[in-house]
């Protein structure tokens, strides 16, 4: 048989408090990782100073925009060989090509 939730003391609205008896030295553990993480997310975003992720940023961003004038570049030199190429093709009888 079932026991209801009135019956058994955990309803709604109704929580058993947990309770953990913690040493000491786990709570100085605990603190000093808590430090050095808050150090390593201070040396990555930057206390203040621009940190590592604003520099990868920007670099992220200068090499974005190389890229696009690279690959417009690329695009213009590839139109120009198959336009030639194609022009050789079409022509190869005019020009004597064999």
């Amino acid at each position: 048989m079932k026991r209801s939730d009135e019956e058994t003391g955990f309803g709604e609205g109704t929580h058993s408090p947990v309770v953990f008896q913690m040493s000491g030295d786990f709570q100085l553990e605990v603190l000093e990782k808590l430090g050095m993480v808050e150090a390593k997310v201070d040396m990555i975003v930057g206390n203040g100073q621009p940190g590592r992720l604003r520099i990868l940023e920007e670099k992220v961003g200068a090499l974005e925009k190389s890229d696009t004038k690279r690959n417009v570049y690329d695009r213009i030199v590839t139109a120009a060989i198959a336009f030639a190429v194609s022009a050789m093709i079409a022509l190869h009888d005019h020009l004597g090509f064999k």
